[in-house]
């Protein structure tokens, strides 16, 4: 795995338009346009607009900063990275315990935090229709939430805790034998997006299309609701390909920067 150094800047992508389409100049509204283009930059801060919109009730807050209780989601955000809005951060993470910011360029992170993990993901978004897949999934409730926690261990998908489950939908796929074998769901949402996140299956029942066909089906209900689907990906994940073949492209490299206060020892003196 190859991380990226904090002061490592990759390009920002923005593609705007669908292939082969050629919008004609009498077609456009500068206004509407400019209003898109606002909303899609908006997924260069998700956390941040999902913790203000759609997240509102679940975010913790103090001054510049915001982020989800511990037991939902260890996701935090920042209005703007400046030291202001990283001592306000501060107020809201205990000492020792890990934070995840989604940024559009590294961070200049102040000295009083440690970096603990940095590195550039791949940003998706799929604007398409799609149709629904042939396995139409089982939607998960708070219940299921002992085998989601026990198949997301097993599959490390990324972080999914007791109550990720208040993050939006979930929907799972059943072995015959009653196993929760493979499932997904929506993690940040915000007034125009919904994030698809949690995608994971059970070794033994890899390789049958349960992620394709879930991933399917949740990104058709976000679009059926009026919002355009996006997820998040390592770049070397394998998973990328699938995700293509639904109809999702890639918008952006976003960072993701994972830190925790520095803990300050204490210079003893010599005796």
């Amino acid at each position: 795995m190859n991380i990226a150094t904090i002061n490592g800047a990759r390009p920002h992508l923005h593609v705007m338009g669908r292939p082969g389409r050629q919008e004609s100049s009498h077609e456009s509204d500068p206004v509407k346009d400019d209003h898109a283009q606002r909303m899609l930059e908006s997924l260069d801060n998700p956390i941040w607009f999902a913790l203000i919109t759609e997240h509102r009730l679940l975010a913790r807050s103090h001054g510049l900063a915001r982020r989800y209780p511990p037991d939902v989601s260890p996701l935090a955000a920042l209005l703007h990275p400046t030291n202001d809005a990283f001592a306000d951060l501060q107020r809201l993470v205990s000492p020792g315990e890990q934070v995840a910011l989604f940024t559009a360029s590294p961070l200049d992170v102040p000295g009083n935090w440690q970096v603990d993990r940095s590195r550039w993901i791949d940003q998706m978004i799929c604007e398409a229709s799609l149709p629904q897949p042939p396995v139409v999934p089982l939607p998960l409730g708070t219940t299921d939430v002992p085998e989601m926690l026990e198949l997301t261990a097993a599959t490390e998908p990324g972080p999914f805790l007791p109550q990720t489950i208040q993050m939006g939908s979930y929907f799972g796929i059943r072995a015959n034998d009653g196993r929760l074998v493979a499932m997904a769901g929506e993690r940040l949402r915000s007034t125009a997006f919904a994030e698809i996140s949690a995608v994971c299956t059970h070794p033994e029942f890899r390789g049958r299309g349960y992620a394709r066909d879930l991933t399917t089906f949740l990104a058709a209900q976000i679009l059926a609701a009026g919002k355009a689907p996006f997820l998040h990906v390592k770049s070397e994940n394998g998973a990328k390909v699938v995700y293509q073949k639904i109809g999702f492209r890639l918008r952006a490299e976003i960072r993701l920067t994972v830190i925790s206060q520095a803990i300050l020892r204490r210079k003893t003196r010599a005796r």
